[in-house]
C-alpha cells in the first residue's frame, strides 16, 4: 500500500514481478482491441465501451487477485507500480512522484539537493 498521487489516496501497488503479470494480460487486452479494429474497420474511438470493457476485464481481474482491491479503470494500473515512485517525502512520509523529484506533490516539501 502506497500513497498515489494521482488517486490521492492509499493504493495497493505492484512489485515488479507483479507488474509484469498485469503488463502482460495489459498487453493482450491491446492486441485484441487491434484485432477487433481490424476485423470490423472501426476507430479507436469508436469502439464500443462494452468490447473495450470486455478485453479489459482479465486486467482487472488480475490486479484484483494480486492486490484484493477491485480497480474499474484499467488505465489506473498504469501507475500503480512501486517502481515508479520516489523516496518518501522527508515532510509527509509521502512516495515522491519519482526517484529524481525535488518537489512533494502531496505537501509543497522541496528535497535537499545532494
Amino acid at each position: 500500500m502506497l500513497w498515489c498521487w494521482r488517486c490521492r489516496d492509499v493504493m495497493p501497488m505492484l512489485d515488479e514481478q507483479e507488474w509484469e503479470a498485469v503488463q502482460t494480460a495489459h498487453r493482450t487486452a491491446r492486441e485484441n482491441v487491434k484485432e477487433y479494429r481490424r476485423a470490423t474497420g472501426t476507430p479507436l474511438p469508436s469502439v464500443p465501451d462494452s468490447v473495450r470493457a470486455a478485453y479489459y476485464e482479465p486486467v482487472l481481474a488480475e490486479y484484483e487477485a494480486l492486490t484484493g482491491f477491485r480497480e474499474t479503470n484499467p488505465n489506473a494500473i498504469w501507475h500503480h507500480r512501486i517502481a515508479l515512485y520516489g523516496p518518501p517525502c522527508g515532510e509527509c512520509g509521502k512516495p515522491l512522484r519519482t526517484d529524481k523529484a525535488k518537489l512533494c506533490a502531496a505537501c509543497g516539501w522541496h528535497r535537499p539537493v545532494a
